[in-house]
């Protein structure tokens, strides 16, 4: 895991500028440091040393040195694919990952991503067609950011590292703020910086001449079989066991966070590791030290965990809002930010259980296909008339329901990270230029529109709360401790599996994720599959 960061110019790129660039996410790597700069193209690289701990250091060249790549992540069948190159006769000349990826553009150009398992963020520069390629995984997991102005194209991990290039104009985007506060996080390409943008999950970027051309290699598809439940448990142990032996490859020890719930409590019986981490509060409503104690106990592994108080939990805020680079209203990046503190005291690399609940149904408003059936056989003009009574009212918990219900999904539902309502949100930021929520996520619903309303959410959730939220706060949180995340559930091989899933697996009356808590229900030694 790694801080990348660079540009291409019209004016022959400084070696002073780039340092500077690097030395803003020097937290991201802190155990060594390279650089690559020509007349056109500066790169520049942080290293977290996690595999290949002698002869990785980046940035990694092909033979004729003509092609130089700075990577951010982890590819998991880097092996596999090695062994793929050099029956075509390519030479390595280290053991690392980051090799497989030069080596992969020479031989399968713009098409290197179709191969990969893992996750990352890169960026290779093509010296002889002065072509800067950069890519993103499909799940989001790492960041990437970009910026262009009429001489420069700046890339980087971390928006921060822009702040010191000269031709950076800091400038503030206000046209997201009522939908920021709409969704508790920046839901757009656009970042509160004008002219910074993200790459999207399973995006990749060719910068040349100037211009930026865009290509998708990944989309988020869900087809339901008819599978017996037998079967797809079945599935789900065969690929989460292949998952979790993928994400345990270092050269360093791996951790793993611990809360009270299935997602973690899996992956922890799976992996066993030696060393589990877990933060609660002095509320024992919200304490799960207890719960992560008991299954640690079982497994015969160790748990080291931290209670925060309020007066540190507030000392945390400016630190991290900082690393956020970008505004996040969600409190579990508190709890995040000190999880990953007290791990990175003993381990480089931890196991994290994002993604479970959107890609096997686990969130209890995805119960509402169900439970509310009812509501929804009232004819739709009377549901209509009763929402638009509810919306003149203040949300609360029962005008929510006959609010939300009149309405169709993709008129009201932005994911689960919903704050305020789209009038009360402008009225607040009071601009009249403000991007509307419904014109966010109209694309995406448009993308599943022949879905069920079940797995419209689960891929609205996906991409604003897991890759916007969640995704955000575990990297950012984690790598100002220089310490890496990584994420089994977010996986080609499950997700395979998950993306097949009938709607019986993914939710019933009784519960969510029913599925993948009989899959865990074998290897979790108490009861924690059931939270």
């Amino acid at each position: 895991m790694c801080g990348i960061t660079g540009y291409i110019s019209n004016n022959k790129p400084r070696k002073e500028i780039l340092t500077k660039m690097m030395n803003r996410i020097i937290h991201r790597g802190p155990d060594a440091e390279g650089t690559y700069l020509d007349d056109k193209c500066a790169l520049g690289h942080r290293r977290l040393s996690i595999i290949d701990l002698k002869s990785g250091n980046q940035p990694i060249y092909n033979e004729t040195k003509d092609i130089v790549i700075v990577f951010n992540g982890e590819i998991y069948n880097f092996i596999e694919l090695r062994e793929e190159l050099k029956k075509t006769k390519h030479k390595f000349v280290t053991s690392s990952d980051t090799e497989v990826l030069v080596h992969g553009y020479e031989e399968w150009g713009h098409n290197l991503t179709s191969k990969l398992r893992g996750m990352y963020a890169f960026a290779i520069w093509d010296k002889n067609k002065e072509e800067l390629y950069l890519a993103r995984d499909e799940w989001g997991i790492k960041p990437l950011y970009y910026y262009q102005n009429e001489d420069t194209f700046m890339f980087a991990s971390e928006i921060k590292s822009f702040l010191d290039h000269p031709d950076f104009k800091k400038e503030f985007n206000e046209e997201i703020l009522s939908a920021y506060l709409c969704f508790n996080s920046t839901p757009t390409e656009e970042t509160f910086f004008k002219n910074v943008y993200r790459v999207e999950p399973g995006h990749q970027l060719i910068i040349k001449d100037g211009k930026i051309t865009k290509e998708k290699f990944f989309e988020l598809t869900f087809e339901e079989t008819d599978k017996d439940m037998d079967t797809i448990v079945s599935e789900i142990k065969e690929a989460m066991n292949n998952s979790v032996k993928y994400h345990e490859i270092a050269d360093v020890e791996v951790g793993s966070f611990l809360s009270s719930g299935i997602d973690s409590s899996y992956l922890v019986s799976l992996a066993k590791p030696d060393k589990t981490y877990t933060v609660g509060y002095d509320n024992p409503k919200y304490d799960e030290i207890s719960y992560a104690e008991d299954l640690a106990s079982k497994l015969g592994i160790s748990n080291t965990s931290k209670k925060i108080n309020k007066e540190e939990y507030i000392k945390a805020f400016p630190n991290i809002m900082y690393h956020m680079d970008e505004p996040l209203a969600d409190p579990s990046a508190i709890a995040l930010y000190f999880v990953a503190e007290i791990a990175s005291k003993d381990v480089k690399v931890v196991l994290s259980g994002e993604g479970a609940d959107e890609l096997f149904g686990g969130y209890n408003t995805y119960k509402e296909e169900i439970d509310q059936s009812w509501y929804m056989k009232i004819p739709y003009p009377l549901r209509r008339f009763a929402s638009m009574i509810a919306g003149i009212f203040p949300e609360a918990r029962g005008l929510n329901f006959i609010y939300r219900r009149g309405l169709k999904l993709e008129d009201y539902n932005i994911g689960l990270g919903r704050i305020f309502r789209d009038e009360e949100a402008q009225r607040i930021v009071n601009n009249k230029n403000q991007i509307h929520t419904k014109d966010i996520v109209a694309p995406f619903y448009k993308t599943y529109s022949n879905n069920s309303n079940l797995v419209k959410r689960q891929a609205i959730d996906f991409y604003f709360w897991l890759v916007r939220d969640f995704l955000h706060a575990v990297d950012r949180n984690t790598m100002m401790f220089g310490l890496e995340a990584r994420t089994p559930f977010l996986d080609k091989e499950v997700f395979k599996v998950a993306r097949q899933l009938p709607t019986y697996a993914k939710i019933n009356k009784t519960t969510t994720k029913p599925a993948l808590r009989e899959a865990a229900k074998e290897v979790i030694p108490n009861e924690s599959y059931k939270k």
